[in-house]
């Protein structure tokens, strides 16, 4: 049984086409500007002003409807316990998916879109590229070749940091990743300060991790999400897609002498192909098999792109 596929009649899923997905938009108003979704994009992402109105403004709906939904139980479990007190916890939205696949475009374009609300909610966006283990360590433990795998993530301080968040704790720390240096930097830096609305984006956000013998309790980063959300396509589109950024980036950022990827830039085009090639198969075809592909039927809402870097089918899971 294929749970993803529109035919089957047992899927927790209903399936649209993006033309059909669009008509969900009603009366949600544009309030992204051409220029803004250009800056917001993501580098070989042709994500467009039209495609805002075919996916993410019905997307945005949607979302409006969880976060209203979440508030009013909120406020009836405090009429429950009667507990004024208690404070409300941010509704966080985790993003999945492969590398190359535009995560990042839909994380910062949700957060423009959100923060854009009539209620004007305070929207933060978390990458877990900062809670990377250091390459130093990565070094030592050999595993760099796994980096992006989820044994070279620091997992206590991702789940003591989305603990923090759900606790409504003040000031969250978050680390910060380089990606010039291709390494978390050392000693820096970012707070959340209770937002409303928290983005959490990366490839293996909703990787359940090994469950426990004895019962125990063990948390799972997707434990302290509201809403999840898998961003898909065939996987001969995502290694396509990588190729032609890695490419695209040995032309632009790999030229900086200061890239952990600058010795790529001085190769000449069809060795810096076979290296792609190589990094794609050894490393992130393997952890999209292993690991992230198989999270997908964890997702609320399963985007899925097609050759031209649009989404043209949505799947959101039935009440």
């Amino acid at each position: 049984m294929d749970q993803l596929a529109p035919t089957e009649k047992y899927s927790p899923y209903r399936f649209f086409s993006a033309e059909q997905w669009s008509q969900f938009r009603a009366d949600t108003p544009l309030t992204l500007t051409k220029d803004e979704i250009e800056r917001l994009r993501s580098l070989n992402d042709p994500v467009d002003l039209e495609e805002v109105k075919r996916i993410y403004l019905s997307l945005s709906r949607l979302l409006s409807a969880h976060v209203e939904a979440s508030q009013l139980l909120f406020r009836q479990r405090q009429a429950f316990f009667n507990a004024q007190d208690v404070v409300k916890t941010p509704f966080i939205i985790g993003i999945a998916g492969s590398v190359a696949v535009g995560k990042s475009t839909t994380a910062r374009v949700l957060k423009e879109l959100l923060a854009r609300w009539p209620s004007s909610p305070k929207v933060d966006l978390i990458t877990t590229d900062g809670f990377l283990l250091p390459n130093e360590i990565l070094r030592r433990e050999n595993l760099m070749e796994r980096k992006g795998f989820p044994e070279s993530y620091d997992v206590g301080a991702l789940l003591r940091f989305l603990s923090g968040i759900k606790s409504a704790q003040s000031s969250v720390r978050a680390p910060v990743y380089s990606h010039l240096t291709y390494d978390v930097i050392p000693g820096e830096f970012v707070t959340i300060d209770r937002p409303d609305i928290l983005i959490f984006e990366g490839i293996n956000v909703l990787q359940p991790g090994k469950l426990p013998k004895d019962g125990k309790i063990v948390p799972f980063l997707s434990d302290f999400f509201d809403f999840a959300i898998y961003i898909d396509a065939d996987e001969k589109l995502i290694h396509q897609w990588y190729i032609q950024r890695f490419m695209r980036l040995r032309e632009t950022a790999f030229r900086n002498p200061d890239s952990f990827f600058h010795r790529y830039s001085q190769l000449s085009q069809d060795a810096a192909r076979a290296i792609a090639e190589g990094l794609w198969a050894n490393i992130n075809l393997k952890n999209l098999r292993e690991n992230i592909l198989p999270t997908r039927a964890r997702a609320d809402l399963i985007l899925r792109k097609g050759a031209n870097h649009l989404i043209e089918e949505v799947a959101l899971r039935k009440l």
